[in-house]
């Protein structure tokens, strides 16, 4: 069995190439996973958002 990768918000916000303070901004999607409270995407449901977000399209994550 292969473990699956969850990101939490600080990986969201690096994914999605914003500081984690403006998620705050946003309604985000559904988390695929709770871990206690802690909520957590999987890095498709993360691209899947960012890629329906108006104006942004599929943009390209940003690299260091």
């Amino acid at each position: 069995m292969t473990a699956k990768h969850y990101l939490g918000w600080t990986g969201f916000a690096e994914r999605v190439g914003m500081k984690p303070g403006a998620l705050g901004k946003y309604q985000l999607p559904e988390p695929d996973v709770y871990v206690g409270s802690i909520r957590r995407w999987s890095e498709q449901t993360i691209d899947k958002w960012n890629a329906a977000r108006p104006g942004h399209g599929g943009r390209p994550r940003k690299t260091a």
